[in-house]
């Protein structure tokens, strides 16, 4: 495992689309370990591809609970609306609020390539959103409240 580099700011690919995983081999197990641990070391609660400079459809999430990770993620169902405050480990120091759905189903693949569905409520909820939309080329004060 290592930690990698969190794009940061106007980085370029942190606008980009990111590609379906084809495969899951070893590279993509790898690449979801270093996710964790950068996740980890940066003190926050979910990390998407694209942040380290990988355009694939990946995100980790940890909202206190264990980690989640997803891999071709897509929300398939939202309920209700929540605002709160965001933040994110590429855009350090800046902070908004932001409407999100307040309880969300989402559906992936986990690391054994198996379809898994997820709900998630408050946090857990707003995580996935936010790290779904780093997969769509989408930072939070795209989003954010005027």
């Amino acid at each position: 495992m290592a930690i990698r580099i969190i794009r940061t700011d106007d980085d370029p690919i942190l606008r980009k689309k990111s590609k379906p995983v084809e495969i899951i081999d070893k590279r993509i197990l790898t690449l979801l370990d270093d996710m964790k641990e950068t996740m980890y070391d940066a003190d926050g609660v979910g990390l998407a591809a694209p942040q380290i400079g990988i355009l694939k459809r990946i995100i980790v999430i940890d909202v206190g609970y264990g980690a989640v990770e997803l891999i071709n993620p897509e929300i398939i169902d939202s309920f209700g609306e929540q605002s709160d405050t965001e933040g994110c480990l590429s855009l350090p120091g800046k902070s908004a609020e932001v409407i999100r759905p307040q309880k969300v189903t989402v559906k992936g693949l986990n690391r054994k390539n198996e379809e898994v569905t997820l709900e998630g409520e408050d946090l857990f909820a707003r995580a996935i959103c936010h790290e779904i939309d780093h997969l769509n080329g989408i930072l939070f004060i795209d989003k954010a409240k005027k």
